[in-house]
């Protein structure tokens, strides 16, 4: 934001602030459902992060589309916000997942569920 307000002053500044909470509620809502459904059904995780991603894009775009006339903040200060910011939440992603210990077996060595041999 520092840069951008250096770059174009108030308007430079207001975009960059629009594209945080664009990126932050887009991605954070996005998070959540994933959060949600994979808990409830993991063998849908994939199918359900794939749409996730996909309509998390096309709003964006949408919003970008209705943006373009918008005067009160720069356009080109918010868009490269806004891919910096979609950059930067991904890579934080996938390092989360990464990062994340999932269980392939049981360490117990019990089946949670069905026959015992």
């Amino acid at each position: 934001m520092a840069i951008a307000f250096v770059v174009a002053q108030g308007k430079g500044l207001l975009g960059a602030l629009l594209a945080t909470v664009v990126v932050i509620a887009f991605f954070g809502a996005g998070q959540l459902a994933l959060t949600r459904f994979g808990r409830n059904n993991p063998q849908m995780l994939m199918p359900i992060a794939m749409l996730v991603y996909t309509t998390q894009i096309l709003v964006v775009g949408v919003l970008l589309a209705v943006a373009k006339h918008l005067t009160f903040f720069d356009h080109k200060v918010f868009g490269f916000s806004l891919l910096g910011l979609v950059i930067i939440w991904m890579c934080f992603q996938v390092r989360g997942w990464l990062k994340a210990k999932t269980f392939y077996v049981e360490p117990d060595g019990k089946p949670k569920s069905g026959r015992q041999s």
